[in-house]
């Protein structure tokens, strides 16, 4: 019985680590220091500008974009319109609906829903669609962190791919 369930262990460990992604130690560093100059670029930014550009939805977006620059769901379409999808479906159900419980899995569920139609899914919109319904979202949270937030990534991103001779994006469109 032991040998059977050691066993078990043993072939669902390889399954995993075949289905892994194995990253080189220099696309580790990479991606170490594209997301500190990222992350802290949006915070000088912040601090130089006065309008937020920080929030923890575009820290997920940052480990995509350098962790993973390859995967679609890292493609700046992706990123800018799906945070945007995001963004803009949190502000309408605060609007029309409120902040109530409901209206958070609602707006989480609005905006994968609308990103797959529209092709650009981006797994931490569905964060910035339930922050922006926990902090009662008005339109000025479109543009600042999210849209200008998002750019900012996706620009610093193309700007690494440049130095680090990596393809990114993929595509534009």
């Amino acid at each position: 019985m032991l040998r059977q369930v050691i066993a078990s262990v043993a072939a669902e460990r390889q399954r995993g680590r075949a289905y892994q992604p194995k990253f080189s130690t220099r696309h580790t560093l990479f991606s170490w220091l594209g997301g500190l100059v990222a992350i802290a670029l949006l915070g000088i930014l912040t601090t130089l500008s006065g309008h937020l550009l920080v929030a923890a939805p575009l820290g997920a977006s940052t480990v995509l974009l350098f962790g993973n620059p390859r995967s679609p769901l890292a493609q700046p379409r992706n990123v800018l319109l799906g945070n945007l999808v995001g963004a803009v479906v949190s502000v309408l159900a605060v609007s029309w609906l409120g902040v109530a419980p409901l209206v958070m899995g609602l707006a989480v569920g609005l905006t994968i829903g609308i990103s797959q139609r529209l092709r650009c899914l981006h797994p931490p919109a569905g964060a910035v669609a339930l922050l922006g319904v926990l902090l009662h979202a008005h339109w000025g949270y479109v543009i600042f962190p999210i849209l200008v937030g998002s750019l900012v990534l996706c620009l610093v991103a193309l700007v690494f791919a440049r130095i680090t001779h990596e393809p990114y994006p993929q595509h534009w469109l």
